[in-house]
């Protein structure tokens, strides 16, 4: 069985990471949706929540397994049997650190990293930027699915 993971931290995920998650979905026979665990970082939504949403928004995809993860994501790799990394590169200024962490990667347990260009639609998109662009009112319609919009604006509202 092909196996292979998009690891991030998705808070929240865009239609950006959706668009790598669903390429990959096509090229291998069961996907991981990592969720990575920084603890030393508060992020706009809970672990669970994030969980969630990409549980909902990936619900059409039949190959696509969603778990949180905290360590090496060679580890959380090793441990599944995962042999490949799928990322996506929105840009050159990506690349360099990407590249880094794929070396990095293939020289601590030999999983290997694919780098998957990003639809040119998605090229500028991040969680950061739709968080901020909706924080201050911008229309992010477009960036995210509907329920994580739905859920983006019912955050922001509280706080």
């Amino acid at each position: 069985m092909r196996r292979a993971v998009c690891p991030g931290s998705f808070d929240p995920i865009t239609n950006g990471h959706l668009d790598i998650i669903s390429r990959a979905s096509r090229l291998y026979d069961e996907v991981y949706v990592a969720v990575m665990i920084n603890k030393a970082k508060k992020g706009l939504f809970e672990v669970d929540e994030r969980l969630d949403l990409i549980r909902q928004v990936t619900a059409e995809y039949g190959n696509v397994r969603i778990e949180a993860f905290h360590g090496l994501l060679v580890d959380f790799c090793k441990q599944r049997d995962i042999p490949a990394i799928v990322k996506g590169l929105r840009a050159v200024s990506d690349f360099d650190y990407e590249l880094q962490m794929a070396q990095m990667n293939n020289g601590l347990s030999g999983v290997e990293t694919l780098f998957v260009p990003t639809n040119p639609t998605y090229s500028f998109l991040s969680s950061s930027l739709v968080k901020e662009v909706a924080t201050w009112g911008g229309d992010v319609s477009h960036l995210v699915p509907p329920v994580v919009l739905e859920a983006l604006n019912k955050r922001l509202r509280q706080d």
